[in-house]
């Protein structure tokens, strides 16, 4: 047997291995979900905390506005939470907007720290350190500057995470609000739902496992005290703090009925920068709790770190050795003796593959459609693959701040308008008045 054929062998028992997994994920997810679903998602608690929902913000002056609306819609007791917005090392108009938007609501407790660059523009977590020490409330939630969640979204986290003492963490579940403006949007949207929503889902459903994602998420403030804050190192703070309330004995719950809405990339440009930051953070992660691996007394938590070291490392290179191949094999270089066997694997590869995303959309409204069929098998040739690129990428740019000491700083991604005309970061405009 070749070095060709070996190299095969592996990539395709690699991707099936992978495949088989998130399958199974999927099928726990749907059971979950639909579980879920039969119910309002509600947990009855004697009394509501305090909430301090926090909203670490850069440029955002084309978001905030609509964001703003939405937490102040909160059907949360209004006595019981307050709002705190870094606007942090913003040169657009983000500070009059917010200024604004404070007088307009003189009877909601809107706080805006507005930093420089000697105190803020270090990072989200830097931001979000800034709004912990002023904050009041016992549990704290976390908003990106640009969503819109549903009005019931903040109870239904809350009411979750004070109903059991061995939660740490409650999240819920994001979609594209933009997932019409372009084609790539209409990829991020499939993603979402099947390998981000469904697969939290099929995770908690397993091993009560889910990690916290960037926004739509409460957390107790004594955990983030006892922590120290949020991991100013880490560009996927989100994750960071997952598995540090992993080791300290928690577990974090995920309610599907909790949604926001975000605004994702339309532009592939900005897409490659948010990915590459993704891995950037996660690679931080996997390297910092790799050694949880193999220690028994990290409990279930190992099963994450595994599951991410086979996400970029197993499933990263089996992509590699077989695009490589296919491409090798094209230009004549190479050529598998597997033959009919390899072929056959791969067309069962697809068929799994868009088979495994149509249960996943099937538990959305308007989501199971023929035309979100097609661009899953298409996505599979062209978005699947720059996820490749992004990881390489991602993998050079951390070598490259580990070798030049390099600081973290603020890469936020970069906003939209709503007829999806691109604005410029850090120019001024006309606000409404």
């Amino acid at each position: 047997m070749s070095i060709v054929d070996v190299l095969a062998l592996y990539s395709i028992f690699a991707i099936w291995g992978l495949m088989f997994l998130n399958i199974v994920l999927s099928i726990g997810g749907f059971i979950y979900i639909m579980r879920m679903y039969r119910t309002d998602g509600h947990k009855p608690i004697s009394e509501y905390p305090m909430v301090t929902v926090m909203v670490p913000a850069h440029n955002e002056s084309i978001v905030i506005q609509k964001t703003m609306e939405a937490l102040l819609k909160f059907d949360y007791p209004k006595d019981k939470y307050e709002i705190i917005v870094v606007n942090d090392n913003s040169t657009d108009q983000s500070a009059q907007v917010l200024k604004r938007i404070q007088h307009n609501n003189p009877d909601s407790r809107i706080i805006v720290i507005n930093t420089d660059h000697v105190v803020g523009g270090k990072g989200k977590s830097n931001a979000l350190n800034i709004a912990l020490s002023v904050a009041s409330g016992t549990v704290i939630a976390i908003y990106d500057a640009d969503n819109t969640p549903e009005r019931q979204a903040l109870k239904l986290l809350v009411e979750n995470l004070m109903s059991d003492d061995q939660l740490g963490a409650v999240i819920g579940k994001f979609r594209t609000r933009n997932k019409y403006a372009s084609l790539l949007t209409r990829f991020v949207n499939i993603e979402t739902l099947a390998y981000q929503c469904m697969n939290q889902a099929g995770r908690f459903f397993f091993f009560k496992l889910c990690t916290i994602p960037g926004t739509n998420y409460v957390i107790r403030r004594e955990l983030i005290d006892r922590m120290g804050g949020w991991d100013v190192n880490a560009l996927a703070e989100d994750t960071e703090i997952s598995f540090r309330l992993y080791r300290m004995g928690y577990y974090i719950k995920f309610i599907p009925q909790a949604v926001t809405w975000e605004q994702e990339p339309q532009m592939l440009k900005q897409w490659f920068k948010q990915r590459t930051r993704w891995v950037k953070g996660n690679l931080y992660v996997l390297k910092s709790n790799f050694k949880y691996a193999f220690d028994p007394k990290a409990g279930r938590m190992r099963l994450d770190v595994v599951y991410y070291a086979m996400v970029y490392l197993l499933m990263f290179t089996s992509l590699v050795f077989s695009d490589m191949i296919f491409m090798l094999g094209i230009l004549g270089f190479w050529y598998v003796t597997l033959g009919g066997f390899s072929s056959l694997l791969w067309e069962m590869a697809i068929l799994l593959f868009v088979l495994n995303v149509a249960i996943t959309l099937s538990v959305e409204k308007n989501e199971f459609n023929f035309s979100n069929l097609v661009l899953t098998f298409f996505m599979l040739f062209t978005y699947a693959k720059l996820w490749v690129l992004v990881v390489l990428n991602g993998i050079i740019q951390g070598i490259k701040d580990a070798v030049y000491k390099r600081e973290v700083v603020w890469d936020k991604t970069e906003r939209f308008d709503e007829a999806g005309m691109k604005k410029k970061e850090g120019k001024p405009k006309e606000t409404e008045k």
